[in-house]
């Protein structure tokens, strides 16, 4: 698969795509995230921040939730068709931003806490996002990345960074043409975050139920010291 196309696929399927997940999410009908929703608003709120960016907030249900808890909260997202949804429902501010744009988001006032919730797919995107998070962030911030965990999503495909055919598999909803994606393992996003200007990497794994099998990976860092 070539890289810059399939790159090009996500923003292109989730733009087409935005209608359903729209309704998905707002009629709660994954049971996943009943577990996962609840971890991501957790593990913000235990930054006790003032100002957060949500990276790729889609129709904003999180950056909602966490303006409800009196956070100055900003989402943005590559595709406008999610942001027209995220402004219609209200709650926060919503604009559209693709990774490229970021850079312009560095600045005072920083964030507190710049949080991505099941929304890095890319390779070469994403790294380019990540370098440029730590510019975003306010001394003592830091990044909350929620993703699919690894060993639960990587399949009988061998254990490896790489490229993935998508799917809308196990999502009741009206869905086509499902977006490709970069896995990476547990180590691969602990070099990510390490070569992006991140440290003291935290994992966390919520679970559906006490010993059960991790139903999301969480990774918390803080940007590393300068000088």
């Amino acid at each position: 698969m070539d890289a810059a196309e399939a790159e090009a696929r996500i923003v292109a399927s989730w733009r087409r795509n935005a209608a359903p997940w729209t309704r998905v999410v707002r009629e709660r009908r994954i049971d996943s995230r009943r577990v996962t929703d609840a971890a991501i608003v957790d593990a913000v709120l235990a930054r006790r921040p003032g100002r957060v960016l949500d990276l790729g907030c889609g129709e904003g249900w999180l950056a909602r939730r966490l303006a409800a808890q009196g956070i100055e909260v900003l989402g943005v997202d590559a595709a406008p068709e999610l942001i027209e949804a995220a402004r219609a429902a209200g709650g926060a501010r919503f604009e559209v931003v693709d990774y490229a744009g970021l850079a312009m988001l560095a600045g005072a006032p920083a964030y507190d806490v710049v949080v991505s919730n099941f929304a890095l797919f890319g390779d070469a995107s994403v790294r380019a996002a990540l370098q440029i998070t730590p510019r975003l962030l306010a001394p003592g911030g830091a990044l909350v990345i929620q993703t699919l965990h690894p060993r639960a999503a990587g399949g009988e495909a061998p254990y490896v960074d790489g490229w993935r055919d998508g799917t809308w598999a196990g999502i009741d909803g009206d869905f086509d043409d499902p977006a490709p994606w970069y896995f990476r393992t547990i180590e691969g996003w602990q070099h990510l975050l390490a070569d992006c200007g991140f440290e003291r990497i935290a994992l966390h794994e919520p679970r559906h139920a006490d010993n059960g099998p991790p139903a999301s990976a969480i990774f918390v860092a803080a940007a590393a010291a300068v000088g």
